[in-house]
């Protein structure tokens, strides 16, 4: 299904955040007033969530995002035969001075790895079961570049993956651009049994911003990419002998990785680096 909208002049390059803030309500009274199902715009809709946590990644360019809301994972491989060495480097994780977080993936070598990036969580400082979960990004490319905003289990020290939980809120190839995945893991149903779906938007990721969502139940997760709800998986959804276990906190991991089981390695085609550029990270929860 196709949506169409009025034609509006979109400067090169990412607004800058005073015309966001400026043309946010101008584009929810067009888009709303738009006689079309599916749209999202609903009031009711947008009552529905209440803003409790975000981070718009303002500050000046060069300088680490927020330790109040973020801390670094450093290392590597992670389980899943990452090539990466993922650093608190201001090279690899930095804001761009334009209110963007910059997640950098660089060829070079550092602590026996030939390849560097960033991982970041909102472990210790962050936490929430349920609410809706969202993040505007424009994702980068290339053959084993594979970048990610999910959520994990904050019992993972104590009960280990994938017992405690994993959503995957966007997975993505860089050689697959077109495609976005997103799944859970848990007991019974993880790495390559995961419970997955995907979204095909037709031309490339990393062309542009989108918005990346899960909307989180008591019994079910709802997927969505710029509005659109393109997967719902639910207790129903588990394979036989499978537990749902996403009735705890999670914390919010954002990365980007390099090769591993998921995308293979990079190769002469992929070219260096790669940057994952986050506009904003929102946490809401439903009203009561």
């Amino acid at each position: 299904m196709k949506f169409f909208a009025p034609a509006l002049f979109v400067p090169d390059g990412p607004p800058s955040r005073s015309a966001v803030r400026f043309l946010k309500p101008c584009l929810f009274f067009i888009l709303c007033a738009l006689p079309l199902s599916g749209s999202g715009c609903s009031e009711d809709e947008e009552d529905s969530w209440q803003l409790v946590w975000e981070d718009d990644f303002d500050g000046p360019a060069d300088s680490r995002p927020s330790t109040s809301n973020w801390q670094f994972d450093i290392g590597t491989d992670w389980g899943n035969a990452q090539l990466e060495y993922d650093t608190d480097e201001i090279r690899n994780v930095s804001l761009d001075g334009d209110g963007h977080l910059r997640i950098t993936a660089r060829e070079e070598a550092y602590n026996g790895r030939n390849y560097t990036s960033g991982r970041i969580t909102t472990a210790d400082r962050f936490e929430q079961a349920y609410g809706r979960f969202e993040a505007r990004i424009r994702l980068p490319i290339g053959q084993g570049i594979w970048p990610a905003f999910w959520l994990l289990g904050s019992d993972f020290g104590r009960v280990g993956w994938p017992e405690c939980g994993e959503i995957d809120i966007l997975e993505y190839r860089g050689q697959d651009p077109r495609f976005v995945h997103g799944s859970v893991h848990g007991p019974g149903y993880s790495g390559g049994g995961a419970i997955t779906g995907s979204y095909d938007l037709g031309t490339s990721f990393a062309d542009d911003f989108h918005v990346f969502a899960v909307e989180w139940e008591r019994e079910q997760i709802t997927w969505l990419v710029d509005g659109i709800r393109y997967q719902t998986m639910s207790i129903a959804s588990l394979p036989p002998g499978g537990r749902w276990v996403f009735d705890h906190p999670f914390f919010i991991i954002l990365n980007v990785a390099v090769g591993g089981n998921y995308v293979g390695n990079p190769d002469a085609s992929t070219p260096f680096p790669q940057t994952m550029l986050i506009d904003y990270v929102r946490v809401y929860k439903g009203r009561e």
